[in-house]
Parts: C-alpha cells; sequence; structure tokens
C-alpha cells in the first residue's frame, strides 16, 4: 500500500520540507505561538581561492501555517559571499529549508525568529562539500545537516512483511495494517544515535502526519493500491468499499490540538485534505459568518479529532481562507473582510490574512480571465496546430502539467509574479492538461491560474506527449510569433531564464 507511493512521496515531502533544529530543549517544547511577523536570514558563502561566486544564490522556503502556503525567497550573494533576506513569518519561530546554488542537493533546515535576524556561515571545499557551519542562535548541526537522510530513509523503507490483501478487508483491518507499518517505518529515526531527543519528537510528529496524508486519507486510492500490487488480474477493478464519516476515526490518534503542529510543514496540506474532503463534507467558508461556520464544522469534526475547542479551530478556520487567497488567487470580498474582523479583532490571524489579502489584490489586477477551450473533437495530430493558429503574432507558452503534480504547481506558483508583467504585452500562456486530473478539481486549481485553459483527452495527451518527445511533466513548449516552435523543455527552470526565453521572442521583428 504504502510502497506504491515511494516514488512520489520523496518530492511531495521535499516540497513540504522544513521541520526543525535544536537550539535548546526549551525552545522546542514551548508552545508556538502565531504572529504577523518579518525575520532576518543574513549569511555568508566562503569558497577556495579560485572558485567563483558570480550568479551564486540561495534559497528560503517559509512554511505559513494560516494562509495555508510555502513562500519561497532567493537572494543573490556578492562578490564577498554576503547575502540577506526579510521573510515574513507567521509563528514566533519558523523552521525553513535552505539551499545554495554551490550545492543544492545538500540542504539545510534553519531556525527563523519574528523580529530577530538569524546568521548563518558556511564554508566550501573545492568540491562544494560543505567544511563547516557556523549558525547564530546556534542550533544542532546533526539536525540541520542529517534531516533530509532520514526522511528518505523513511520513505524508502522496506517493510518486513508481504503486502497482504486489504482491499476486501474491513477498514478496521486496513487502519490497523497501516498504524504497524507506520511503527516499523518510525523506528529509523528512533534508532538514530546522533539527532537530538527534541528533533526525533518533531520528525516523528511530522512523518505521522505526513503518512497518513499520503497513504490513508484516501481510502479508495489506497485500496486501489493495494489492489494493483496484491491480484494478478490487472484487467479487473475491485470492488472498493464505501466509506462514511466514521473512517476518519484515525483523526483522533494525531492529536490535533497539539499547537506544535504550527512548525511541521505537512500540517499546511493535511489542513487541505481535512477541509475539503468530500466524505467529511465540511462547509464551504464563502461569506459565512465564522461562528456559525465553526459550529457546523465542529458538529462534523469534533467526535473525530476528540476535541471540541482550542486553537485548532481557528487555524481551520483561517486555512479555509487561505485556499481562496492563495490557490484561487481571489480577494476577499468586502463581507469575508468584515467577518474576519469580527471574528479576529485585530489579532494575530486577522493582520495575517488581510495582509495575504493586500498581496493577491495586487496580482489580481493583472490576471488573466479563465479561459476554457473545447477540444474534444479535434484529432490528437492537430492540436497544438489549432492552439498554435488561433494566436497568430503572439509569443506562446504552453505548459503540460497535472493537479497531482507538486512540481507544476510548484513552478506556477514561482512564475506568478513574473507573469503578471506580460499581463499587456503580446504573449499567451496556455495549459494542458488530461485525465489524470479529476475535472472537478482541475476547474477549481484554473482559477488561480487564468488564461487559456486545455483538458485533452487521453488519446490526445499522449500523442503530444510523444510527438515531442516528453517523458515527464511540467513540460513547456515555447513557439514565436510566427508560429514556430523555438524551444522545449522539461522541468521549470528559473523565473529569470524563463522571462529571457519570452522578451528574447518579443524583440524579434516580424
Amino acid at each position: 500500500m504504502f510502497k506504491v507511493l515511494k516514488s512520489n512521496l520523496f518530492y511531495i515531502f521535499s516540497l513540504l520540507f522544513l521541520l526543525s533544529c535544536k537550539q535548546s530543549v526549551s525552545e522546542i517544547v514551548d508552545v508556538p505561538k502565531i504572529v504577523f511577523g518579518t525575520a532576518k536570514l543574513t549569511g555568508r558563502l566562503t569558497v577556495p581561492d579560485g572558485v567563483n561566486l558570480d550568479s551564486a544564490f540561495v534559497k528560503i522556503t517559509v512554511p505559513h501555517p494560516i494562509s495555508g502556503e510555502f513562500i519561497k525567497y532567493k537572494a543573490l550573494v556578492d562578490r564577498s559571499g554576503n547575502f540577506s533576506i526579510d521573510a515574513d513569518v507567521e509563528t514566533t519561530v519558523s523552521y525553513i529549508h535552505f539551499s545554495t546554488s554551490l550545492n543544492p542537493g545538500k540542504p539545510l533546515f534553519v531556525k527563523l525568529k519574528s523580529g530577530d535576524i538569524t546568521h548563518l556561515d558556511i564554508a566550501y571545499n573545492s568540491d562544494s562539500d560543505m567544511e563547516s557551519i557556523t549558525v547564530n542562535p546556534s542550533m544542532d548541526q546533526n539536525d540541520m545537516t542529517r534531516y533530509y537522510g532520514l526522511i528518505r530513509k523513511m520513505i524508502e523503507y522496506p517493510p518486513a512483511r508481504k503486502v497482504e490483501p486489504l482491499y476486501d478487508k474491513s477498514t478496521d483491518d486496513f487502519l490497523e495494517n497501516a498504524k504497524s507499518q507506520l511503527t516499523e517505518i518510525l523506528a529509523v529515526v528512533k534508532n538514530d544515535k546522533l539527532i537530538s531527543k527534541e528533533l526525533k519528537g518533531v520528525l516523528e510528529n511530522d512523518f505521522r502526519l505526513f503518512f497518513y496524508k499520503g497513504a490513508v486519507f484516501d481510502y479508495n486510492k489506497a485500496m486501489m493500491a493495494n489492489y494493483s500490487i496484491t491480484n494478478g488480474d490487472k484487467d479487473k477493478n475491485p470492488v472498493i468499499k464505501k466509506i462514511d464519516r466514521s473512517y476518519y476515526r484515525f483523526l483522533k490518534e494525531l492529536k490535533l490540538d497539539d499547537p506544535q503542529y504550527l512548525y511541521g510543514p505537512t500540517f499546511l496540506e493535511f489542513q487541505k485534505q481535512v477541509l475539503f474532503n468530500k466524505t467529511l463534507a465540511i462547509p464551504k467558508m464563502g461569506e459565512t459568518d465564522i461562528s456559525t461556520w465553526l459550529l457546523k464544522t465542529k458538529i462534523i469534526l469534533s467526535d473525530l479529532v476528540g476535541f471540541k475547542d482550542g486553537l485548532y479551530y481557528d487555524v481551520l478556520a483561517a486555512n479555509a481562507y487561505g485556499r481562496q487567497l492563495t490557490e484561487e488567487l481571489r480577494p476577499l470580498s468586502e463581507r469575508q473582510k468584515q467577518n474576519i474582523s469580527k471574528y479576529w479583532k485585530n489579532g494575530e490571524i486577522a493582520r495575517i490574512l488581510l495582509r495575504k489579502n493586500q498581496q493577491v489584490t495586487e496580482l489580481d489586477k493583472f490576471k488573466s480571465p479563465v479561459v476554457i477551450n473545447d477540444v474534444s473533437k479535434i484529432a490528437a495530430d492537430r492540436i497544438i496546430e489549432s492552439i498554435v493558429s488561433k494566436h497568430k503574432g503572439k509569443v506562446i507558452l504552453i505548459d503540460m502539467w497535472a493537479t497531482w503534480c507538486g512540481p507544476c504547481l510548484e513552478a506556477m506558483q514561482r512564475f506568478r509574479t513574473t507573469k503578471t508583467g506580460f499581463h499587456d504585452k503580446s504573449v499567451v500562456f496556455v495549459y494542458l492538461t488530461n485525465s489524470s486530473s479529476p475535472r472537478n478539481l482541475w476547474e477549481e486549481k484554473i482559477k488561480g491560474i487564468g488564461n487559456e485553459h486545455y483538458y485533452l483527452n487521453d488519446v490526445q495527451w499522449m500523442y503530444v506527449m510523444t510527438f515531442f518527445g516528453f517523458e515527464a511533466i511540467p513540460s513547456y513548449l515555447l513557439f514565436s510569433k510566427e508560429g514556430v516552435l523555438v524551444k522545449k523543455f522539461t522541468a521549470f527552470p528559473e523565473n529569470e531564464d524563463v522571462k529571457r526565453m519570452i522578451n528574447e521572442q518579443l524583440d524579434k521583428q516580424n
């Protein structure tokens, strides 16, 4: 069951990244507080003589558990190796993913404190390996450097037992089996001799959440995966049991009222599953009064999670607004802003949501409306031709993506601000997906993307992928104003690279 997810899980978890590092026991176990804040990260990269720092950069990813997204920052390193980043934060302490262009495959996680400065000095050898790390305030360096290796070990951990057929058994059997597998996997952390006791606790809690999110929450998907592994007849589909709300009784074991979850990366994505699960059927926030929404939501959740009140519900309400703001990129209505101010007054959650709303409002000024094009009757070998011919005289960037594709969604998020710079130029952004993206989810996702969209059938999709030699997504096709293919590539490069490609075509004379 968990085994078939491994190929995708490491990437997903890397996007979620960001766990903890240790300074002292008291700082790890302190109750995290929500704050409308900013934090600064400064530092210096030291390299041997002869190593060029031109164009070197650092990147960080900061979790925002209230607005419900990960915010990425990038800063160039000057000739002396110095860098500085000011980041918005939503908790008093944030644990972030840090990487450099000198060795992007070896990231660190670093602590930021709201209203304070974290300083990081890294010395590299001639092979671009880290020779030394100095951080102020100090952190346990094993915690900083070993986290990702432990995550990979847990994801790739091979269960000793044979995979049992569970698709035709009770949900109790399935949940018990999942719990047993998780216990085996967590032994990877328990048996590690180098990381701190505090980090072990954080890793275990967050991976438990991650495991249930990826391998348990979607029961139908888990059973189909189990059937695929354990049944030799691939031409038949199993009859999967229908579940009701009681299936999610496993939520009680997660103790979601523990505020320590605000430190972990998986919490953001797990909240989305809780909010938008069809079986749980939590109502949409919309313009509903928050107290009324919470009353209805608690009726659904309280017996499943094991508590009726607390910070968790406030965070869930904030996350309900967060989807509108971060995925649909749709500003709050006046009624919604009034509801937020009425319920949270001028508190930290209200200030965070209104800050995010201001950012979305600025982007919304330049966002193109969504246009859905029907190409169901167009032959597979004419799909791209029909798109290009429709936009004569314009540069066209075609993005092949899917709703389940983490790198695709990350790329779109990274490109949002850069894309707004082309709103008044002769550029068209076109997005292609296929039936692997559930239609209803696709229709929700594209609200935040804007521009032109095509939902291809499987034959059309396979033809386009094969014709252009693509083996993965996201993949891209760039056409000149004359309709000539000038570039094709898989995986999103830096924003500046894509911006340069488009501008080169815009600057060419017809």
